[in-house]
């Protein structure tokens, strides 16, 4: 059975741009025009964001349209790409897309995240409705896990298909001010954990996006935990980034809206950095949807978050398990 969707209205968010002026979705699209790429930052657990990428897809639809009705060409080609599914299920979203296997099938093989029915399902849908293909962006996460474990070097085990599902070996390593922004991250995680277990809990690391890894508690080195896992962090980005890049180096004229968790986005730190490294030139925007306690109010915080920041009551955060 599908969990019923929360009713999200204008009163449940507020939309600025990158300064905290507000703005509102016609100021989005109107930026999003020009840009190849569309990045939205989610909190997993956010029902205004998911409700958000779905209306953002269903306008970039129709702003893909407009080439047609203005001057009789084809329309732009649109693309939806999203960090919930990994690469090497790609033949299983084409294959559902298309309607060559059914969703029961589909569900069976293309590892959907727990929440999916509720919060990716209605966009695969309107992907499937609208014909227009779905990217599975990220890099397996058991790849990803053997960085956090063995640092990035590890890689060079793995066989050449395994490879072919990740971005270009070695991949680049995080800027300053993403190894920064993880680091507070990180360390803000490790005093909750420390506090956790002086209360006689366990608590599980986090990455940046929001899903679980596995604990690192005996590592020997906390420095080299840490560079483990910031590695394991910027596969993921680096990862999407490709992914993305490929897609515009055999189809540029298209617009993609990428999904992710919005630590990979926000900022332009992350992905759009791996970006602009496999594609310099391209143009994209960020949206970064936030649920603060300051809501409805922006704090200064909240400050160049995205090029638009979309702020959430954070009253209707739900947990995400399972992922």
């Amino acid at each position: 059975m599908r969990a019923e969707a929360v009713k999200i209205t204008e009163e449940h968010y507020r939309i600025f741009d990158a300064a905290g002026n507000p703005a509102d979705m016609e100021s989005i699209l109107r930026a999003a025009r020009h840009c190849q790429v569309i990045f939205i930052g989610e909190s997993h657990g956010d029902p205004v964001a998911h409700f958000m990428e779905a209306e953002i897809l269903k306008q970039a639809f129709l702003l893909c349209q407009e080439k047609e009705e203005q001057s009789g060409k084809k329309p732009r080609p649109l693309r939806l790409s999203a960090e919930m599914f990994e690469q090497d299920t790609q033949p299983v979203l084409d294959e559902y897309l298309s309607g060559m296997i059914t969703e029961k099938h589909f569900l069976d093989d293309a590892r959907p995240w727990h929440n999916y029915p509720r919060d990716y399902r209605p966009l695969v849908e309107f992907a499937k409705e609208k014909a227009f293909p779905l990217i599975a962006a990220n890099a397996p996460g058991r790849y990803v896990n053997r960085v956090s474990r063995l640092g990035p070097a590890s890689l060079s085990a793995l066989s050449p298909l395994a490879k072919s599902w990740l971005p270009p070996l070695p991949y680049a390593q995080a800027s300053a001010a993403y190894r920064e922004k993880f680091r507070k991250f990180w360390e803000d995680i490790e005093t909750k954990r420390t506090e956790m277990r002086q209360k006689g809990h366990k608590m599980p690391q986090f990455h940046a996006s929001g899903s679980q890894t596995e604990s690192h508690e005996t590592a020997p080195d906390r420095e080299l935990q840490f560079e483990n896992l910031l590695a394991a962090q910027s596969l993921w980005d680096a990862g999407m980034a490709h992914a993305i890049a490929e897609e515009l180096k055999k189809t540029p004229e298209a617009m993609i809206v990428h999904i992710n968790g919005q630590f990979h986005s926000a900022e332009g730190l992350g992905i759009p950095e791996h970006l602009v490294r496999y594609r310099p030139g391209t143009k994209f925007l960020t949206v970064t949807v936030l649920p603060l306690a300051d809501f409805p109010d922006f704090p200064d915080k909240a400050k160049n978050a995205g090029d638009f920041i979309i702020l959430s009551n954070p009253e209707l955060l739900r947990p995400v398990t399972g992922m």
